[in-house]
């Protein structure tokens, strides 16, 4: 047994490079480049890249819009990064939260010729580190001996991209009784995905049978709404509000995920909050960042409730893409059960976005 990491272990790694500001090496098809997240990118890293040679921002389609950037590989940009501008010109391109102090931000000069894919696995790696998408990409000859040379992360794309694709295999570490105000009959269950990454919950109320549907609800994990009682969202009593109509029925079982902001992490999902202070809605402001609609993967919730024994539920939702991604997984959905609590002055708007444009049932 090799002491050494495996290529799942490499691409956690990696994200915890990126945070840190630490390049990392990618490789595919004979190609080679160092790409370093762009938020987090210091003065001397971005010198030695630039020694390196000519330096590519890569940016999502959906900023590239918000900058009028050409995007000529369909999802992303590859933006020409000028050798005089400096880390205040990088970030005003990747951020926008001074769009609309600054909106000139060009000439921007996207790259035209060549493979993007490089580019497109770095912009993926910086989402999944939940930073913003977009990275500096310099292209190079011996990748793997800069990566030795230099004490660097080498990812080889043939190996992690099918472990990137796929759905994180979640493993039980432990679960414990936990009397609750909703049910005294309750036990929480921590489990643990194998890339390292952040543990998942599930709350199970009462002893619901596996053989049966089970009244169930995929929550994302929102520490504005669930533990401040933020007003801006429905989060919180739509936490509350299941878990009591399970202690009511005495069974379910609530999965807490923990993908904060629709997926894109608190700091971005705060970035988001600052952009609709600025008069856009949930959507426009995630556009804006770089980010879809909605980045979670409730493949995670599907893959929980396999987990625990479970193969039918009647789902708490107001949200048909949890149905139609549970009935994809495997999962039987019996009855979509509403869960419409907690409209506000403050989140009208929010849940009218969401209905109109993101489906949801409202």
């Amino acid at each position: 047994m090799p002491l050494g990491p495996s290529p799942l272990e490499r691409l956690n790694r990696a994200r915890a490079d990126l945070r840190m500001g630490v390049p990392v090496v990618l490789a595919a098809a004979g190609r080679f480049a160092i790409v370093v997240a762009a938020e987090e990118l210091g003065a001397d890293r971005l010198a030695a890249l630039r020694a390196l040679g000519p330096v590519t921002l890569a940016i999502t389609v959906r900023r590239a819009e918000t900058l009028k950037a050409r995007a000529y590989d369909g999802d992303l940009a590859r933006i020409v990064v000028p050798e005089d501008v400096d880390l205040a010109w990088l970030r005003g391109v990747a951020d926008p939260a001074d769009d609309l102090r600054a909106p000139m931000k060009g000439p921007l000069n996207s790259q035209r010729d060549g493979d993007a894919g490089l580019h497109r696995f770095a912009i993926q790696l910086a989402k999944s580190a939940h930073l913003l998408p977009a990275a500096l990409v310099v292209p190079v000859q011996d990748g793997a001996g800069i990566a030795r040379q230099e004490g660097l992360t080498f990812l080889d794309l043939d190996l992690v991209a099918p472990e990137f694709a796929r759905a994180a295999r979640l493993h039980p570490v432990i679960a414990a009784r936990v009397p609750m105000r909703a049910a005294e009959a309750g036990r929480l269950h921590v489990f643990r995905p194998e890339d390292g990454g952040e543990e998942h919950y599930a709350v199970e109320i009462g002893r619901p049978p596996r053989d049966k549907p089970v009244l169930a609800r995929l929550h994302s994990a929102c520490f504005t709404g669930d533990l401040l009682g933020s007003l801006k969202c429905d989060c919180g009593p739509q936490l509350h509000a299941a878990l009591e109509q399970m202690g009511a029925e005495g069974t379910g079982v609530l999965l807490y995920l923990n993908q904060e902001g629709r997926g894109i992490g608190l700091a971005n999902k705060m970035r988001a909050y600052s952009l609709q202070d600025q008069g856009f809605d949930t959507v426009e402001a995630n556009h804006r960042l770089g980010f879809e609609d909605d980045e979670r993967d409730f493949r995670l919730g599907a893959g929980l409730l396999k987990a625990m024994g479970f193969g039918a539920v009647r789902l708490l939702t107001n949200n048909p893409a949890k149905i139609r991604m549970m009935e994809a997984m495997g999962i039987t959905v019996t009855e979509r059960v509403p869960l419409q609590v907690g409209r506000t002055r403050h989140n009208d708007a929010y849940l009218a976005t969401k209905a109109k444009k993101s489906g949801h049932l409202l």
